[in-house]
């Protein structure tokens, strides 16, 4: 089978995409890839590097509001389309997948009017405009929350999960808290901002380093690499409580996710994918700075079903921060609930449910 993959932009859409690759690749040795995204972003860097064939096309996103650009990215539209046309036929694509991004648009656009069978991947619980576009053209829409089921034609709609879940199971939870100088018998609480860090969630953190000091867990605090140097020079100021290590960017995630008993972090689809498959209880503070509030649509998911508590941004303080923690870990009946809550959420096998779904359109 040969497989076109899209997607670009964000990590968010770039990293689904390469955990099913990874998947198929585990599974099937007579399958090959061509992956599709723009010149300029960062899959143009990330996936040649897992030697993955590249080929790129220039495209831009839409502004909201009326402009001039937008009659440029139209005809930029236009071009991408004749340029995936021409790769798809070249490489001869059985199948075509778009995992997020502007890049899918005239990608998944091309295939499905080349009559190839094709499938749109929605992280999200509210779909972003390319996405809601190409959904009247695709065979079918994969989704990783039910809650998005209701933004795309009813008969195409599969729930497949978001295949980075795949790829954090099986990891060995002692090595991950070793690797990072943690104590293997001490409950974890890891505190992540993503991979650029949140700056809120930081200062709650530093105000709190003190009482933090004082509890009976340890904390893993991943700073961000932009902000570790402020932090730490903060930190060198408050004194570095013996039970919280900092670090500015951690490695094997999926290793130290697998030793962690708790999580606070942003509420990306990525990230709800793994702590989900995992069934690790989390306090979700969603960015306010995306399109249409989409984390805090993404935490409610988990939060209307007991799996996570939410704190929005505007009411975090370093007070309410420490009392979510204490209120879940020192509550061995809380957190089981909230385990099992999350665990019921996750959707483990869901780089092979995604490739099931193209081996039965390619069939069709």
């Amino acid at each position: 089978m040969k497989i076109v993959v899209s997607g670009g932009g964000t990590g968010g859409h770039i990293y689904p995409a390469l955990a099913l690759i990874r998947e198929i690749q585990k599974e099937e040795k007579n399958v090959e890839f061509l992956y599709i995204g723009t010149e300029k972003g960062l899959e143009s860097t990330i996936v040649p590097r897992e030697n993955i064939p590249f080929q790129s096309i220039h495209i831009t996103g839409f502004r909201r509001k009326l402009s001039f650009e937008n009659i440029k990215t139209v005809l930029r539209f236009l071009k991408g389309v004749r340029e995936s046309k021409r790769m798809l036929k070249e490489f001869k694509a059985d199948v075509v997948i778009g995992t997020g991004g502007y890049v899918c648009g005239p990608v998944v656009y091309a295939a499905a009017k080349l009559g190839i069978p094709t499938i749109i991947h929605e992280q999200n619980s509210v779909p972003g405009l390319t996405n809601k576009f190409l959904s009247k053209y695709v065979d079918r829409v994969a989704v990783c929350f039910d809650e998005a089921k209701q933004y795309f034609p009813k008969e195409k709609v599969v729930l497949t999960g978001n295949p980075r879940a795949s790829e954090v199971l099986g990891k060995d939870g002692i090595r991950g808290r070793l690797s990072v100088g943690l104590k293997t018998n001490v409950p974890l609480v890891l505190i992540v901002g993503g991979s650029r860090g949140a700056k809120p969630i930081n200062e709650a953190v530093l105000k709190s380093l003190t009482e933090l000091g004082e509890k009976p867990y340890q904390i893993l605090y991943v700073t961000g690499e932009v902000h570790y140097e402020e932090v730490k020079k903060e930190v060198d100021l408050i004194g570095n409580p013996n039970n919280v290590i900092i670090k500015p960017f951690v490695h094997n995630m999926p290793e130290v996710l697998a030793g962690t008993d708790l999580t606070v972090a942003r509420s990306g689809a990525t990230t709800l994918a793994e702590l989900t498959s995992l069934g690790i209880p989390s306090i979700l503070i969603p960015s306010p700075y995306v399109t249409n509030n989409h984390q805090e649509k993404n935490a409610r998911a988990l939060s209307d079903h007991g799996a996570a508590v939410l704190l929005l941004e505007q009411e975090l303080t370093s007070k309410k921060l420490v009392e979510c923690m204490d209120h879940i870990l020192m509550d061995e009946k809380k957190i089981m609930e909230m385990k099992k809550s999350a665990k019921n959420l996750g959707i483990p096998d869901a780089a092979k449910r995604l490739y099931k779904l193209m081996e039965e359109l390619v069939k069709k």
